[in-house]
């Protein structure tokens, strides 16, 4: 398929699945792309993981480990892989830490914390999303303002590839009704006051009555590590 008949479905899909569940959306991408669709997932929790398992078990879940990420983030990515029936693939920057202190000075996150997600999130899944023509994310809608209009099908135009984002119009209560029905994996920093969670010296809790991202790069006019635009 071209990568313009891949928009055309993609926004075809976007409209025709609006008002489908999670599990119907997921099913209509795993009908469609089979191999060829993906999940990602940053461990913050497994809900799309789990809702993809099965509509397509044995799923791809890539993962990016950046190697800033939380002990607790590690221990959720080999737990999802120990106990459900998808396949987690990590993806890994070009450089590691100490190289890229090398090559760009220390604490890079902390002076240009575009340039650090550009290196260790944006570059690697650009790399790992090669072999798809369609991911998966758990975007929702009521995260952040930015994230307001996020479709459940929608064209990915940098990477030329459908995205899917079967739970954008859930809330958090319906995450967490999820988790609860299902026994679904989270990451336990959930339990401890982070509300988003991504790389280590990123990443703080929030106070009463913040938005979900609001632990998000604190203190900074950053709102998005590149990955969703």
């Amino acid at each position: 398929m071209t990568a313009t008949d891949l928009r055309a479905l993609a926004e075809r899909a976007g409209r025709e699945l609006e008002e489908a569940p999670a599990p119907e959306i997921l099913r209509w991408a795993a009908e469609t792309f089979g191999e060829r669709f993906c999940v990602t997932s940053s461990m913050e929790d497994a809900v799309v993981a789990h809702l993809a398992s099965r509509a397509l078990p044995g799923v791809d879940v890539v993962f990016l480990d950046t190697g800033y990420h939380f002990p607790e983030t590690i221990g959720t990515r080999d737990a999802v892989a120990a106990v459900m029936d998808v396949n987690v693939i990590t993806l890994t920057p070009r450089a590691t830490v100490a190289e890229q202190d090398a090559a760009h000075g220390p604490r890079l996150h902390e002076r240009d914390p575009d340039l650090c997600c550009a290196l260790r999130k944006v570059e690697p899944l650009e790399r790992g999303l090669a072999a798809y023509d369609a991911w998966a994310t758990g975007l929702r809608r009521d995260e952040s303002p930015t994230r307001a209009g996020t479709p459940v099908v929608g064209w990915d135009e940098r990477r030329r590839k459908v995205k899917v984002s079967p739970i954008a119009r859930w809330t958090q209560e319906d995450v967490n009704a999820y988790v609860a029905g299902h026994g679904v994996l989270t990451n336990p920093l959930l339990m401890d006051g982070y509300a988003s969670v991504g790389c280590a010296p990123c990443t703080r809790r929030i106070a009463a009555g913040e938005d979900a991202r609001a632990g998000r790069w604190a203190g900074t006019a950053k709102t998005e590590c590149g990955l969703h635009g």
